[in-house]
């Protein structure tokens, strides 16, 4: 589907006035959210990013997921590079009133897109050893970046009918972002811009054997709470280039 065919209501801010340069379709993900002190994660999150929070609290996720349909825009997919699992671990921001997402690290299962997202898009990528199995309505992951890095593994699926978040809710705040931020090698801001529907969020269940995806990654936190859990069967994505923030005012 064309950009100028989506449903742009539920946007904060209009489509950019660039063409598209990517699909995607993100599946079988889980948002697994803690809520983590601002202060104390501040130090971690570039001075350049106003960390973003809800009610005073920070959050971080580690966000387990498959991509697939894969493509460049106005090409057919590549053979062998159409479709990989993926894990990010990422915190929010906001700057000049567009909320988005900073990533700390995001774990990919296929050397060629690791390379390019991190010559094209300043992303923290790594290569690390993955598998996805789904069973029913039940998802097993596993990631273990390589080189002695960090691990997650864990069982999980959805236990509710899709819905929509209320704007102005917690669950609102955590999803319905349409930008990324990250800074480049001369640390100017960039901002890359993205376009879904409305996430079609499920509550959540989940069992993590293991997951040393936040200290593994540098970040002093090790919550001794159960994660904030919500599940999204799939969701069809479009990603704009990679510029200034400062050149996109709009």
């Amino acid at each position: 589907m064309e950009p100028d065919r989506f449903d742009t209501a539920h946007r904060p801010w209009p489509l950019p006035d660039l063409p598209w340069v990517m699909k995607q379709t993100w599946r079988n993900l889980l948002f697994a959210h803690w809520p983590v002190p601002a202060d104390e994660l501040r130090a971690y999150v570039p001075k350049e990013l106003p960390l973003d929070t809800f009610e005073g609290s920070a959050w971080l996720a580690v966000v387990p997921f498959r991509m697939t349909d894969i493509r460049l825009r106005g090409l057919p997919p590549i053979p062998g590079t159409s479709r990989f699992p993926e894990l990010n671990v990422r915190t929010y921001v906001t700057l000049h009133d567009k909320p988005g997402v900073y990533f700390f690290s995001l774990d990919a299962a296929h050397t060629l897109a690791v390379k390019l997202a991190r010559w094209l898009y300043h992303l923290p990528y790594y290569r690390a050893d993955m598998g996805v199995t789904v069973q029913n309505e039940t998802v097993f992951y596993r990631s273990e970046r390589r080189q002695a890095g960090p691990a997650f593994a864990a069982r999980y699926r959805p236990v509710s009918a899709p819905y929509t978040a209320e704007p102005g809710s917690l669950e609102h705040w955590l999803t319905e972002r349409y930008c990324l931020y990250t800074l480049n090698g001369r640390r100017d801001v960039m901002r890359c811009d993205i376009h879904h529907r409305p996430w079609p969020l499920q509550k959540a269940e989940a069992e993590l054997y293991e997951n040393t995806m936040l200290t593994g990654n540098g970040l002093p936190f090790a919550p001794d709470v159960p994660p904030l859990l919500h599940y999204a069967e799939a969701l069809e994505v479009r990603i704009w280039p990679l510029l200034k923030a400062a050149d996109r005012m709009i």
